[in-house]
């Protein structure tokens, strides 16, 4: 599985940290860091993720 997060469109909600915490996260400045190419058994929460952010700025693919 491949995420993509568009940084342009991010707004640092948190929201997706909320829904899948094991692949999102925030530094100490509240820039989003994020695991690019997570094991697919994290598939539901980074769906969860995508799905609840505001700005809709994550992409989740297949590789």
């Amino acid at each position: 599985m491949q995420i993509t997060v568009d940084l342009d469109l991010c707004e640092s909600h948190g929201s997706c940290v909320f829904a899948a915490p094991e692949i999102f996260s925030f530094d100490d400045d509240d820039y989003l860091l994020y695991e690019a190419a997570p094991d697919d058994g994290l598939r539901e929460g980074a769906e969860k993720a995508a799905a609840s952010c505001p700005v809709r700025a994550i992409t989740v693919a297949a590789p």
